[in-house]
Formats: C-alpha cells, sequence, structure tokens
C-alpha cells in the first residue's frame, strides 16, 4: 500500500509550469476518507449505498472529480484496513483542522451512519468516539446529528 500512495503523491505532486495541481488524496483527505470508511464499516453491513455516499461526500467536501474522489476511497479504504486503531486516524485530525472542520467530520460520519435508511448502535458509538478523540464538544455532537436527521425528513 505504501508503494501505491507514494506513486500517486509522485504522479500529482509533479508541478508543471502554470498547472493547478490538483492533489486529492493529501494525508488530511486521507485521514477523513478513513474515518468515513470505518463509519460504514462500524455496524459490521458496509452496503453498497454507504460506500457510495462517502465517494460523494469526499468528492463535494474536497471539490475532486469522481475518479478522483473513487480512488481516495478506494485508498481510504486501504488505510482503514491497515489501521490499529483510530487515534491513527483522528491524530491529524486533531492537529490540522479547526473547531468547525473537526464539527464538519462529524456531520459527515452522521450521514454516513444514516446513509442506509437506519443507525445502528455501533455507528452511533463509533461517532461519540470519534468525537471524544477530536475533543468536539458533546453540543456540537448532537447538534449535528440533529442537522443530518432534519435533513433526511421530508
Amino acid at each position: 500500500m505504501l508503494k501505491r500512495v507514494q506513486a500517486f503523491f509522485d504522479d500529482h505532486l509533479s508541478v508543471r509550469e502554470n498547472s493547478i495541481v490538483d492533489v486529492p488524496h493529501d494525508p488530511i483527505r486521507l485521514a477523513t476518507a478513513a474515518i468515513l470508511v470505518e463509519m460504514s464499516r462500524a455496524d459490521f453491513d458496509e452496503s453498497a449505498i454507504e460506500q457510495d455516499r462517502i465517494r460523494e461526500l469526499v468528492q463535494v467536501r474536497f471539490g475532486l472529480n469522481p475518479e478522483s474522489a473513487a480512488e481516495l476511497y478506494e485508498i481510504a479504504a486501504e488505510e482503514a484496513d491497515n489501521s490499529v486503531s483510530l487515534y491513527e486516524l483522528t491524530r491529524l485530525v486533531n492537529q490540522e483542522f479547526s473547531a468547525d472542520e473537526k464539527r464538519r467530520i462529524v456531520e459527515l460520519m452522521w450521514e454516513v451512519a444514516y446513509a442506509d435508511g437506519r443507525l445502528d448502535k455501533h455507528e452511533e458509538h463509533l461517532v461519540r468516539k470519534v468525537a471524544e478523540l477530536i475533543y468536539l464538544p458533546h453540543k456540537d455532537f448532537i447538534q449535528t446529528k440533529n442537522q443530518v436527521m432534519s435533513k433526511l425528513k421530508p
């Protein structure tokens, strides 16, 4: 996997004169996507709906094209497979994200959790655990959940 990530960075970080370099899989984006992949696996039923929702969310959140979003998802899934703990994924978030960005990650997690139309107790537990690891206040944890739920109501 490290070779694949390194090859990706080599391909996307080569700066060409007068070009805008799209780096969809920088460490922060990768950590965010890997947390979302973990979210989709929390209920032990990683559905295609959740996988599609993750691709859609990272595409919109990071302004990626569909191919880059799909590639980010695949690398994030590998990262999640190889992670020993959530701490590895949340450490970078704590170092680099503002309070608003941390709140947005939790909101994205709720969106993945509700993508299949139901909330499993394991999903809620994971959102709570990540919120605690990134030092998100409990009121923000609840507010983000309520915001996502209100979006889902017709």
